[in-house]
C-alpha cells in the first residue's frame, strides 16, 4: 500500500513539473523601431541610402523542439525603404552640389513579412538569452518615392518599370526574455532578392530593428 501511495505521489510530482516547463507551443507579440535602408546599383554605379525611421508590429509562434532549440515562425508588418541626400552623391553622378542643393528623396515601402527563425536558448539570471536566424519572405503592400513635395506611387508587377511584390532574405536576431514572458530583442534583415525587374538595375532592402515582445 505504501508503494502505491509513493508511486501516486511521484506521478503527481512529475505532472506538476511538466506543467511548470515551457509549453510545447506558445504565442507572442512584438513591436518596435525599424531603421531600414537600401543599396542600389545601376550603370556601374552603386549607392547605399541613409536609414529612415519606421516601425514594425507582429505576432510569433514558439514551437519548442528541445530544451535548447525553438522554431519561431511569425507574421510582421514592417516599414522599409531609405533616404538619399543628393548633395552627398552629386560627385558620383556628375552633378555640382549647387545643382542638387536641398534635394532629398525618401523611399517608403510597407511589407507583410513571414520570418521562419530557429532560436537557441540559454538560461541566464531570471530568464534566458536567445539568438537565432532564418529565412524570410515578404509581400509588398505599398510603396512610393517622395522627392521634395512630390510623391510617386510604385506600380507592382513584372514589367521593367515596375517593382516586384515579393522579397526574400535572411533574418538574424537576439535578445533576452524574462520568465514572465517579457523580452527585449534586436534584429537585422538582409534582403537578398532584387526589388527591380530590370537586370540593369538592382535594389535591395536592409533593416535593423529593436523592440519589445511578450510571450503568453
Amino acid at each position: 500500500m505504501k508503494k502505491i501511495v509513493l508511486l501516486l505521489a511521484l506521478s503527481a510530482g512529475l505532472g506538476l513539473t511538466a506543467k511548470a516547463q515551457d509549453k510545447p507551443v506558445s504565442f507572442g507579440v512584438k513591436a518596435g523601431l525599424a531603421l531600414p535602408n537600401q543599396t542600389a546599383s545601376a550603370m556601374g554605379l552603386s549607392i547605399s541610402t541613409s536609414s529612415k525611421t519606421s516601425f514594425y508590429v507582429g505576432a510569433v509562434a514558439n514551437i519548442n523542439l528541445s530544451p535548447m532549440f525553438t522554431f519561431q515562425p511569425g507574421l510582421t508588418f514592417i516599414g522599409k525603404g531609405g533616404e538619399v541626400d543628393f548633395s552627398d552623391i552629386a560627385e558620383e553622378f556628375g552633378f555640382g552640389e549647387d545643382d542638387v542643393a536641398d534635394m532629398k528623396a525618401t523611399t517608403n515601402m510597407s511589407y507583410l513579412e513571414l520570418p521562419l527563425n530557429l532560436l537557441a536558448n540559454f538560461a541566464a539570471g531570471n530568464g534566458k538569452v536567445f539568438i537565432g536566424a532564418g529565412p524570410f519572405a515578404a509581400y509588398a503592400l505599398s510603396g512610393n518615392d517622395k522627392v521634395g513635395g512630390e510623391k510617386v506611387d510604385y506600380e507592382f508587377g513584372s514589367g521593367d518599370d515596375q517593382v516586384k511584390r515579393m522579397e526574400f532574405g535572411l533574418n538574424f536576431l537576439g535578445g533576452y526574455q524574462l520568465k514572465s514572458g517579457l523580452n527585449i530583442h534586436a534584429g537585422y534583415g538582409l534582403g537578398l532578392s532584387n526589388l527591380q525587374n530590370s537586370s540593369n538595375e538592382k535594389v535591395k532592402n536592409k533593416v535593423f530593428t529593436v523592440g519589445l515582445g511578450f510571450n503568453f
